[in-house]
């Protein structure tokens, strides 16, 4: 069984994601999808409103208003679910109250998904600088991996995969999440390195890491990349321009290490400015 989480606030950007998890149910034969809607607490809140404690509101009609609201969204999610069932995959919708991002992690830590699947706009300048998202945050601490759509996306039509990395170490755990991602996607995979003034290193021994990597782990339908940009954000963008990309994939770590590339600040910066899909996930150094 494979379980995907789907967070959900009724834009079309969530639409998107929904339909994207649902059509992954052509790969996967037995599918899971949790929808979940967080209706987030005024941020004067201290305790549950769902019963016991003290009222976070204190103002009475304020606190009708939140009530009607719960009930307004799990009625709407109920009809999400009704409108979304299918015989192909197993659709439940979660209505929680708190934190956006809080209550997120906290599904994924009871539920523990294999893919979250979450709708991105994608933001520039003083409005990435000050807002944020919640999309960047899971990208950035989610424990599986990580799909943004910024569309509507159709998962059979994502026939080129950029895969950006340094290829320094011999990752096991990432190489499987990789050959994951074959399975789930029948396209071309272009490993590619990205080669900058800050980080240079020669064509030669980057084409050797690729090498390596490829051979070590018996990849198939892969080609090898060596791409120079000033930074590894603009490269793996202009890259994915450059091939006409249909999907980039990044692994995330919060350390140095395995791959140049895992600091997660990059992977959030290529999800918050990529016009297409972006798939993180983290990895644990495991050399082969």
């Amino acid at each position: 069984m494979i379980h995907i989480l789907v967070p959900f606030d009724f834009s079309q950007i969530a639409t998107h994601a929904l339909k994207f998890a649902t059509k992954l149910s052509a790969t996967y034969s037995k599918l899971h999808i949790t929808l979940i809607h967080v209706v987030e607490l005024p941020l004067n809140a201290n305790v549950g409103t769902m019963g016991g404690g003290i009222d976070p509101l204190s103002d009475y009609q304020n606190q009708v208003y939140l009530r009607e609201l719960i009930e307004l969204r799990k009625k709407e999610m109920d009809q999400l679910q009704t409108k979304f069932s299918s015989p192909n995959y197993h659709l439940e919708a979660l209505v929680q109250v708190g934190n956006v991002f809080r209550e997120i992690s906290n599904v994924i830590d009871d539920k523990k998904p294999d893919l979250l699947v979450m709708g991105s706009s994608g933001t520039s300048g003083w409005e990435e600088f000050w807002i944020g998202s919640t999309t960047e945050k899971m990208v950035r601490n989610a424990p599986c991996p990580v799909i943004t759509i910024k569309g509507e996306t159709d998962p059979s039509q994502l026939k080129k995969v950029v895969f950006a990395a340094s290829f320094d170490e011999l990752d096991v755990a990432l190489a499987a999440r990789i050959k994951n991602m074959q399975q789930v996607f029948d396209a071309q995979f272009f490993f590619v390195s990205i080669n900058t003034p800050g980080n240079f290193i020669t064509s030669r021994t980057a084409q050797h890491r690729l090498d390596k990597f490829v051979h070590r782990f018996k990849f198939e339908q892969v080609q090898t990349e060596i791409y120079n940009s000033l930074s590894e954000e603009a490269g793996i963008l202009e890259f994915a321009d450059d091939i006409g990309a249909d999907l980039i994939a990044m692994a995330t770590h919060g350390r140095t290490g395995i791959l140049h590339l895992l600091t997660g600040s990059i992977a959030e910066d290529v999800v918050n400015h990529s016009k297409r899909p972006v798939w993180t996930f983290k990895t644990t150094p495991q050399k082969a």
